[in-house]
């Protein structure tokens, strides 16, 4: 594994077991509620960026994908001229923008969004640094980490809920409470830092400390409704989905809605095979730990 955070991640996934509770059991509801809308299903499109050469006009695409799945659509960096277009397809679309050094480039972008019709805005905080020791630089474009100040200011200029994404830490997620954040998403970026602690395993952790205070998502890693159902019995909220996506978006926006509806089937027959009828009676004692034997 030699310190590969994408395989220590989908390691401890698959050593999350599930015990089955069939009696008094029935077919569940999937159904989910954010920011005030109503979604069929708490799989998400991750906050993907630049999606060239995968399809035509990729970044529309998948909001349109999103859209007809009846889930939250999220989006990344793009061309300035393409987000009227992605929030025009009539997705729910959350932007998630850079840590530019400059908060102008920020404000800029949050009103933007906010002027676009966004669910809701937020900043990719773990996109601060580079391998090098220095502050990232993403397409010429330079980065620097934020303090807890600079994101209240965010999310007062916002105006809408405000989200903070690549949060891997008690210490972080309190923070974020502190900065009037609405929700965070509980992430490495791909393994952006070696050896980072897998999102599931620190997750509880997260959900005992924020209490309930702010909506928490999960990201790295979820490929399927049974990694889904793993996040969401362990405390999140919604699970967001990149790579698994990606193969099927080169057929456009079909694509991207046949895995995300195959995704929330396979979901739903896991809460089914649980004893889960509904989202919010989800069940972290379902989860038992493999041991070695």
């Amino acid at each position: 594994m030699n310190g590969d955070s994408n395989a220590i991640t989908r390691d401890y996934f698959d050593s999350l077991l599930l015990e089955s509770r069939y009696i008094d059991s029935d077919l569940p509801d999937t159904s989910f509620e954010l920011f005030g809308e109503k979604f069929e299903t708490p799989i998400m499109t991750a906050a993907l960026s630049h999606l060239h050469n995968i399809c035509d006009n990729a970044m529309v695409e998948i909001a349109k994908g999103a859209r007809d799945a009846g889930a939250v659509h999220w989006t990344g960096m793009g061309e300035k001229e393409e987000f009227p277009e992605i929030f025009g397809t009539g997705a729910k679309t959350i932007r998630i923008i850079k840590p530019h050094a400059d908060n102008k480039e920020v404000l800029w972008r949050i009103e933007q969004a906010v002027s676009c019709g966004a669910l809701a805005v937020g900043v990719d905080i773990d996109h601060a640094y580079a391998w090098n020791g220095g502050y990232d630089n993403v397409l010429g474009l330079p980065m620097k980490p934020k303090s807890t100040d600079e994101i209240k200011a965010f999310v007062k200029a916002a105006g809408i809920p405000f989200v903070i994404k690549g949060v891997l830490s008690v210490s972080d997620a309190l923070k974020c409470i502190d900065a009037g954040v609405s929700g965070i998403v509980v992430s490495h970026h791909h393994g952006i830092m070696n050896y980072a602690v897998p999102p599931l395993q620190i997750l509880p952790d997260i959900v005992k400390a924020v209490d309930g205070r702010m909506k928490i998502f999960v990201d790295c890693g979820v490929e399927s409704g049974m990694d889904a159902y793993k996040a969401l019995a362990l405390g999140a909220d919604a699970v967001c989905v990149g790579r698994a996506v990606m193969k099927p978006l080169e057929e456009g926006c079909t694509g991207v809605t046949r895995k995300l509806r195959e995704m929330t089937t396979e979901l739903a027959t896991v809460m089914a095979r649980t004893g889960v009828k509904k989202l919010s009676e989800m069940d972290s004692s379902v989860i038992w730990h493999r041991k070695t034997f």
